[in-house]
């Protein structure tokens, strides 16, 4: 579920554009628009209009198309108001007109009296029905709030983590430069959609594609670099861990076991990448996303390797090596 109370409003208020846009206006029942929405989900009324109300869905958005406008026709010619009198006695969030149809006068007059709002969009079932379901799946799903750097490189959505102060904004600065995009600084909330996959955002919009860089202070990336240099959202697929180099800790030189971080219930791969003087951390982490591009591809570099070292192993050409030499004693 969302994080606080998600209302009809809301929904009317979502900044949408382009294939996202959902086109809502409300057209009744203006009083109701405080209504929460639990359930991220639609329902078709017909069984109800027609006075079946077995297992009626009424906690879910009521969407109206033509086959169910037809009926309400055919209901107010008979002059017949008694089954929507009893769906308005159930606590539906909002009823949805599709195709810019419209109720008649005394189901606004029905609606207005139960406060439930009545909007209408200009879109076809099938279509509204697609966009919205992809909305609420976003809005509703489990989120969190995590410290790093989203980037995008080589296509691939890269959180760089790691202490305060260990050089994850100059190490994003300097990828934007060399033509890869930006998603977030700082803060980055995620979102985990169908279960297995994340998605990746900036946390507040009005300091979005802002960057804070120790000397030069807040620098703004989409006025420094250009539309191109940043991103709104971007799926999470890997997870670069930085952290100050430690003498005593053995680093993985091989990279031949894979391993992952969890986030939200989903497993994501990660590297550790220790930073000290002199290492190139935006090249290492081109090499380890075009790396990791090519594992998703089935070439594992690290396997591969081991497998020829074992395969040169077992061959004569290694014994004739190791036979052909005394000991030295």
């Amino acid at each position: 579920m969302a994080d606080k109370v998600f209302t009809v409003l809301d929904l009317i208020d979502l900044d949408l554009k382009e294939h996202n846009s959902l086109s809502l206006r409300c057209i009744g029942g203006r009083k109701g628009l405080s209504n929460p929405i639990d359930i991220p989900d639609l329902n078709r009324p017909m069984g109800a209009i027609m006075g079946f109300f077995e297992d009626f869905a009424y906690q879910r958005i009521q969407l109206f198309g033509r086959g169910e406008v037809a009926y309400l026709r055919r209901l107010e010619k008979e002059g017949e108001t008694k089954t929507i009198e009893e769906m308005f006695s159930y606590r539906m969030p909002c009823c949805i007109f599709t195709h810019s149809l419209s109720p008649h006068k005394e189901f606004f007059e029905i609606a207005e009296k139960a406060q439930c709002p009545v909007l209408q969009t200009e879109l076809g079932s099938a279509d509204f029905s697609s966009r919205i379901m992809r909305i609420l799946s976003r809005i509703f799903s489990p989120r969190k709030i995590v410290h790093g750097v989203l980037v995008e490189v080589y296509g691939l959505g890269i959180l760089i983590q790691g202490d305060s102060g260990v050089g994850k904004s100059e190490t994003a600065l300097e990828l934007i430069h060399r033509g890869h995009r930006l998603v977030a600084d700082d803060v980055v909330e995620i979102n985990c959609v169908n279960g297995n996959t994340l998605m990746g955002a900036g946390a507040n919009k009005i300091i979005g594609h802002h960057m804070e860089i120790r000397g030069p202070g807040i620098i703004n990336i989409t006025h420094l670099f250009g539309v191109r240099a940043i991103r709104d959202r971007k799926q999470i697929q890997f997870v670069v861990q930085l952290e100050e180099w430690d003498s005593n800790k053995n680093y993985d030189r091989l990279g031949a076991e894979d391993h992952t971080i969890e986030l939200l219930g989903v497993n994501i791969p990660v590297i550790t990448i220790p930073v000290r003087l002199g290492r190139n951390i935006p090249i290492i982490i081109e090499t380890a996303a075009m790396n990791e591009r090519l594992k998703s591809m089935g070439y594992h570099a690290a396997k591969e390797f081991n497998k020829n070292i074992l395969k040169w192993i077992e061959s004569d050409t290694a014994r004739s090596v190791f036979f052909g030499h005394d000991d030295v004693i």
